[in-house]
This record gives C-alpha cells, structure tokens and sequence, in this order.
C-alpha cells in the first residue's frame, strides 16, 4: 500500500463511479464498523475511504459485494485488517512526511575564478517511491564571504535531476564533470564528459571492452588525472564466453546466435565477493584517454588481484612514464588464505595492499601512446605495503611527496569484521617512480584503552576526494567517537590528532568539503535534521579555535510538522556501568559503554514516576540495537528513528562493548562472548534507565537488524518477561545454520569462538563446533519465548540468508507464539530499497503500537 497512490488515485471509468454513487446511496454500507467510525468523525473522507478501498483491496471495476453490499475480510489486503486502516493510512502519511526530506551524498568545492570566491556542487538523493528508487540531484551554489561572522551560499530556485546517472566525478579544477551511466541489460556503459555549458564528449562503452562502473564506495575507484586529459576507473571485466549448443550437440565457444537455434550453457561458476556483489564479475582497473575515446585495460596485474579506489600518482618533470595506485584484494582471502571470495560488504578483515603499476597511454603525448604496446609488454605491479595486511583509501598530499592511507590490520589480525583503524604515511620517491622498499610510517597507532574524554581511536569509512589544509599536510576527515561522529584534523607529520568539531554536545559533525582552510560540513541529531555548518579556524590573542557558522539551505529543509513533532523529544548520551566485571576482562572492557536515550515529552519527569504516582505516564520505550556487532550507533539524524519516536516512545538506543569508537580493548571483548556479554550490557543498559524512572518498564518493545536482530532474539528468550513485543530485520536465530549459506562463514567462528576461530574456521563445520554454534545461538532459548515478534526479511540477502529468520518464526508459530512474517522478494541485506524501507518501519510502527500502547 503506497499513500501517494492512495490520494492520487482518480475514478476514470464509468463502472467505479457507479459504484461510488451506489455506495453512497446506501449510506456506505460497505464500511467495516470501525472505518464507518472514522468516517463520521471526520477523520478519513468517503471519497478517500472509496479510494482505499479501490486500490488497497483490489476490487474489480464493479466492486465485488455481497448481499446488500459488504466487503468481507477476504477483500482485505493482507497483513491489514479492519481495526488497523485507520492506524495504517495516518502512520503512512506520517512515514512519508519524514522520508521527503532529501540527503546529501556528496559535496565540492572549486575555486572562482574571479573574486576569490568559491563554487560549490552538492549531490543529493530523495526517496522515490512510485519508481522504488532515489532520485540523484544536483544543486550548485555561489558561496561569497563577508568576514569570519558571515557566510552567504546563494542557491538556485530549483535543483536538476540526474535521471539513469550512476556517478558523477568532478575533474581537479572543477571545469569538467564525468558522468557515469551504467546501463542494465548488457547494454553498455556510457560515460559523459561536461563541459561549463555542453556536453564535450559521449563515449559507448562495449560489454566486450567492460561491463558496468563499479560506484558502490567500496571498489569504486574514479581518478582523474591532474592534467585532465586520463581518467582511471574500476569496473567489471569482460564475460568470458560461454560454451554454445544446439540440436546436434556442442557447437564450441563464441559462436551463438539465437535466430540460429543455438543456446548458451553456463560453463564454470566463478566465486563473487557476496553480499550485494552476486551478479558482479571481477573489479578490473581500465584507463580512458579523453580525447580520443580509447579505452585501454591496465596490464600487469594478477588476475587473483580485484582492485578498487585507485588514484594517479602525482606528475613529476622527471618523470615520462604515469603510474596508478590501488587497492588490491587477494581471492585468497579467509582465514585460511583459502581459494575463496568471502563476502566483503562491511567487512574491513578482508587482507588488501597497495600496489603501484604503470598506466596504459604513457603520459599525454603522441610518443608514449606509440610505446604503450611495448610498455604493455614489461608492465609489472609493485606491492607497496608487503609487511602490512590491510591498506587501503590512498590519498597523495597536494605536493606528490607522502603517499598516506588507513590501514585495518587490527580487524585483519584478530578476525572481527571491523576494528580500530590506523594511520599510515609512505614518503613518494623524488623521481615519482614507485619503490616497493619505500619505508612506510605509522601516524596514528590503534588506540587500545582511550582515557575518558580523549580521542579513542580511528574509524573512518572514507576519505574525500581532496581532504588537505593548504599546509599540505593537515589531513580533515571524520571518524567514530563514542556514541558521537567527530571532525578531526590529523598532522602527518607529527601524528597530532585534534577534534576541531565541538565535542561538548550530542551533535554528530561529518565534513562534506575543504573550501581552502574553511570546511563545510553538516552537523545533526536525532532530535535535529542536518544543519549545514561553515567552518573557519581563528587564531585571536594567542587563543586559537574553529569559528561554525549556519549555512541557510534549501537541501536540509523540512516541514513545520516534522519540526514540531521532533521538538517534543529531548536527547542525551548516558554512561551505563558495566554489571560485575570479570577480573580477566581487559581495563577497556571494564570501563562504561553508552546509549543514546531520546525521551518524547508524553512521559511526566523522572520524579513523578519515580514516585509511582497514579496518574504518572512514563512512555513506553522501545530499545533499539545495532549490527555488526562492531558497528556503532551515532547521533546523526536517522529518520526511520525520528518517525518511531514521533509516534510517543522513548527511544533507548545501545552501543554495547564491542561497538566502534571507543577503543580496540572493548570492542575486542565481544567476540567469543556473543549472545552473553551483549545481552547482559543490553538488560544493564534498561535497567539504568527503568531504575530512574525515565520509562514504563511493562511497555517494553525491541528492535534490531542482523546482529542487532540476533541480539533481540536472543533478549526475548534469555528475559521473556521484559518485552511486550520484538521486530527484527534479517535477524541471526541460528548460527550452526548459518554458517554453511552466509557468504561470511568466517564471521559465524569469530564471534562465537573468539580470536581462535579464525584457526577453527572450517567449509565443513564439525559436529563439536555445530552444538557450539547452536548453543550461543537465539534458538536454543527458543522454548522461553512468548514475544509476539515482526520479521522483516530480505530474500536475496547472502550475509544472513532468508532461511535464518524463517526457521525461527516457523518454530515459534509451532509454539503458539504469535509472529508476522514480511518477505521482500528483491531486497538484500540492508532492505533499502525506498518501497521496503517505508513498509518495513510502517509495520514496525503498527506492530508496536498494537502491545505497547494503553488501551
């Protein structure tokens, strides 16, 4: 049921509008009591209640009826029946009010080439629900600066929507702009070049020379170089063919042709990178040379070797050859260094390095693209990083001479899927040529046991495509801390880290773009949508600080009523003691976790329900867990969260041990302990706040996706009696069943056997290692349950497959226990797609409304 098609359906044909007026002859007969109640008091229109029932219950064009007229439950659509359309349409048009609200994906800034002012472009996406899909926008504006207390970004009346673009990738000076179109149905690519007014140049890329970009931050990889004349860019190698067949037998390879009765088989299946990756081929790096429209494959690299985010090494007038560096991912890459692509989504301890190799072209001039054959010939890739397991985001600084990049050997070493990042610098050769002995330093060392209010480490997600200060040696970027997202600033030289964001509030800061020295960022919380923020550092009477200003902007704005249903809510960070820590915990893993509590004013003050006062309302509260488990949850604004708690409740949101952003001890004290110590921080941490009274402890509902959703199964098991009600994305219910269909089989011995199951890890689990797996597992609690629970499920997830979540909800509608079961048939892991996501937290929404809310 989609709203927008609810009201903006019309009555087109003679029969409905016959219908219509015999039912309203009849007094509206066909309504149920409790629409026939909303209608007369005026809550839902006849008119509206017709069109719902048009589309909702699919009703032939004469309207099916019955007798004098009803509609019987048969009608209903399914999962909606007659007590809750009411409830579904105004949750929906509430659901939708949060979700117009567009995002910003990405952000530039160029410099004018006049005045001193700057240009900058923002990419920005909104929720497409007829196409089921978003929409990508572009919005440029002019920013002028006044003075250090004034900053004006003037902006168009309207922004332009990139219909069927992929990506879109600013040349250095900002003068030209690269547009990506990958097509579906094996037709090819198209790449765009643009100019400050026209299209310069479109070029077809044929399926033979590549299939499709990849752009998904993970191998993406788009690089122009600095002259702007190449541009380096990873996408799917070629298919291989396929052997062809016909009535009289095998016809060999290459040769079908459908109008000649000949078929392809399948040939050999090939590993992929799992989740997300299943239809992918190979990340291959292809370089374009702009003016001619060439095409060309670097040569020299493995084929075991799938690359991604690579960049050209900067020019240097002594140097006549061009290089590239990339990430490199080994196929070669469990536990084991067995011969198999585990999944990769998500997952930072997959081992990579850097590698350098020569471009294809030579350098812009006619003589090396006359050699490029004999370069082709001697071409070799040089691993940069050979004594480090995990390198990857390389950026150059600005003069060519330090090569930095972040490095995951802590997630690679231990096996958990993410850790604590560290910072590493390599000194470029002075003649530009790559130097595999080159010694690499480290900046910023992994943060073991951070000390309270100090910086607790690295976790950082990307890099911008320019992230330096006009030093040259100042890198920006922004990065976990605690339950907060920090702007830090990083000296490559000295390693000084320092948090240039304001660190005394809830806010979540993430930089978009540097403007010289001045960033421009967006700052959020759950209570308030993204804010544009100016920033500018001051160095006033020997007291130097960053100066954050507004920046008015159409992107961020919302409606008056999501405004005013958000100010009734007020949000704060709690510290929670841990419950009797054990002696061989490590001094990290002693210390308090988080949680993120954001409190909806229906509920009376702390000290009114602490005296259980007879009319005391304190809310209901519905505790919200996040995945991984090494993943966090941060204050940045989430409207899915912002919806659920406009609806009344108390949101307590849980950054167990083990989460990101508060140092390598923690969050290394998890694995081994899943389904316990999780559990136990979980119960703490509602304890904490059901013992000063800032909730209704009987109106308790859980929420939680993947290894949250596992975490929720887990609660209403181990404290039945502590949940009204659960709702769980893709849950983890059995571990010794997921192992042998997840993509990520490696993840299943981590967590549940600690460091040491990385030399457990096992394709053939033993018996001795099932029993463990179930063990630790939700379903071994399952005869306790009597949770009514929500399952949403995405059908071609491989990181927990569908059958997880299935075999649980049908071992508990076994047991009497009353479970709703959503299926999105064309959804992954994430269930994002913009039609799963609004009836995914419009059910939730309904769901919990049906245990939590007083009658």
């Amino acid at each position: 049921m989609k709203t927008a098609e609810i009201f903006s359906f019309r009555l087109c044909t003679r029969e409905r509008k016959s219908a219509y007026s015999r039912a309203v002859s009849k007094n509206f007969s066909l309504c149920t009591p409790a629409i026939e109640k909303a209608r007369r008091s005026r809550k839902i229109s006849t008119l509206t209640l017709f069109r719902f029932y048009s589309i909702c219950c699919k009703l032939p064009s004469t309207v099916a009826m019955q007798g004098p007229g009803t509609v019987t439950a048969k009608d209903m659509p399914r999962g909606i029946n007659e007590t809750t359309v009411h409830e579904y349409d105004s949750q929906a048009k509430l659901l939708q009010e949060f979700s117009k609200v567009p995002s910003i994906d990405k952000a530039w800034i160029f410099k004018s080439d006049s005045g001193g002012s700057s240009r900058a472009m923002f990419s920005i996406s909104q929720m497409n629900f007829v196409a089921n899909k978003k929409r990508k926008l572009i919005l440029s504006s002019h920013i002028v600066k006044t003075n250090n207390k004034s900053i004006d970004f003037q902006w168009p009346p309207f922004p332009v929507e990139m219909d069927g673009v992929s990506a879109i990738v600013p040349s250095p000076s900002g003068s030209k702009l690269l547009v990506v179109r990958n097509k579906e149905d094996e037709l090819p690519t198209q790449l765009e070049i643009w100019g400050s007014a026209q299209l310069e140049k479109a070029m077809q890329i044929p399926r033979s020379i590549h299939g499709s970009l990849f752009v998904d931050g993970w191998f993406e990889g788009i690089s122009w170089n600095f002259e702007e004349t190449h541009i380096a860019y990873v996408a799917e190698e070629p298919a291989l063919p396929k052997p062809v067949f016909d009535d009289s037998g095998f016809k060999g390879e290459g040769s079908f042709n459908k109008d000649s009765g000949t078929w392809n088989g399948q040939g050999d299946w090939e590993e992929d990178w799992g989740e997300t990756y299943s239809k992918k081929r190979r990340p291959t790096l292809f370089v374009l040379q702009i003016s001619s429209g060439e095409v060309q494959i670097v040569n020299g690299i493995s084929k075991s070797l799938s690359v991604g985010q690579v960049v050209w090494v900067p020019s240097f007038s002594s140097a006549s050859e061009k290089y590239l560096v990339f990430v490199g991912w080994s196929s070669e890459n469990g536990p084991q260094q067995t011969p198999r692509k585990l999944g990769i989504k998500y997952c930072y301890n997959r081992p990579c390095g850097l590698y350098a190799v020569r471009a294809p072209f030579g350098g812009h001039d006619n003589k090396a693209v006359v050699e490029t054959k004999e370069l082709e010939d001697s071409a070799e890739t040089i691993i940069l990083t050979a004594d480090l397991s995990s390198a990857f985001f390389p950026k150059f600084s600005p003069d060519g001479k330090h090569l930095v990049f972040l490095s995951a050997r802590s997630a690679v070493d231990s096996g958990a899927h993410w850790a604590t990042n560290s910072l590493h610098r390599m000194d470029w050769p002075a003649d530009g040529r790559p130097d595999s002995s080159a010694e690499v330093s480290c900046v910023v060392p992994v943060v073991m046991c951070p000390k309270e209010g100090s910086f607790p480490g690295l976790y950082c997600s990307h890099f911008l495509p320019f992230p330096w200060l006009s030093d040259g040696y100042t890198i920006i970027l922004s990065s976990a801390w605690r339950s907060t997202v920090a702007i830090l600033s990083i000296n490559i030289l000295s390693g000084q880290v320092s948090r240039i964001s304001p660190g005394d509030t809830i806010y979540s800061w993430d930089v978009l773009a540097l403007d010289g020295d001045d960033i421009l960022a967006v700052s959020s919380s759950p209570i308030d949508p993204p804010q544009l923020k100016y920033g500018s550092y001051t160095n006033h009477m020997e007291q130097s600080s960053w100066n954050w200003l507004d920046v008015s902007s159409p992107v961020t704005r919302c409606s008056d009523k999501v405004r005013s249903l958000l100010s009734l809510n007020n949000c704060s960070i709690l510290e929670v003691p841990v419950k009797n820590p054990s002696e061989t915990l490590s001094e990290g893993a002693k210390r308090p976790f988080e949680v993120i509590f954001i409190s909806h004013s229906s509920s009376e003050s702390e000290e009114t329900c602490k005296g259980n006062k007879k009319d005391a309302v304190c809310g209901p509260v519905i505790v919200i867990i996040h995945g991984g488990p090494h993943s966090v949850s941060s204050t940045t604004y989430a409207k899915s969260l912002a919806f659920l708690s406009s609806l009344g409740y108390n949101l307590l949101i849980v950054n167990y041990r083990g989460s990101l952003g508060f140092g390598e001890e923690a969050l290394q004290s998890l694995p081994g302990n899943v389904g316990s110590q999780d559990v136990s921080d979980v119960l703490a941490a509602l304890d904490y706040v059901s013992e000063r009274g800032l909730i209704d402890g009987s109106r308790v509902a859980v929420l939680g996706g993947s290894h949250g959703g596992f975490l929720a199964t887990h609660l209403v098991g181990q404290a039945p009696d502590r949940f009204v009600t659960a709702a769980v994305r893709n849950p983890v219910c059995n571990l010794s069943l997921m192992v042998g269909t997840s993509d990520i089989p490696d993840w299943c011995y981590i967590e549940a056997y600690g460091k040491e199951g990385k030399e457990l890890f096992s394709e053939a689990p033993s018996a001795e290692h099932l029993r463990h797996f179930y063990s630790k597992s939700p379903i071994s609690h399952l005869s306790k349950v009597k949770t009514p629970i929500l399952f949403l499920l995405g059908a071609k997830d491989l990181r927990v497959p569908v059958s997880n979540g299935l075999q649980y909800a049908r071992a508990l509608r076994e047991r009497g226990v009353e479970v709703k079961v959503i299926v999105f048939p064309d959804d992954v892991h994430a269930i994002e797609r913009p039609q799963s996501d609004f009836e995914s937290y419009l059910n939730i929404g309904v769901w919990f409304n049906k245990y939590c809310k007083r009658p």
